[in-house]
């Protein structure tokens, strides 16, 4: 014979607010809330389109993200340790430039 309103409720934790806050979902600023869930969680959740984010979930995303950020393989960055060269490099002729001889006004 449990009674509801007797029931011990726990206080509400505060919301706040997060000034420059950018929602990543609908992109309005300053609509962001943090705040800790049931759990111990720290929650930012968007007031103006719903979406919530906890801690945990953010860190794994950052994690994927680092993991899939590699550089671009080019001939200046190195693969392996070893820096890719071109074969058959050739020095630049630039037409026009004899070696001492002026050129000629026309």
């Amino acid at each position: 014979m449990s009674d509801a309103s007797n029931e011990y409720q726990a206080p509400k934790r505060p919301r706040r607010f997060i000034a420059g806050a950018v929602c990543p979902k609908c992109s309005e600023m300053d609509r962001t809330v943090m705040y800790t869930n049931d759990d111990g969680d720290e929650v930012r959740e968007c007031i103006s389109c719903g979406y919530s984010q906890t801690s945990k979930e953010q860190a794994q995303e950052t994690a994927q993200a680092e993991g899939l950020a590699t550089e671009l393989t080019t001939r200046v960055t190195p693969v392996d340790g070893k820096a890719l060269l071109d074969e058959d490099v050739k020095p630049l002729k630039i037409m026009g430039l004899d070696s001492g001889k002026t050129p000629s006004k026309d």
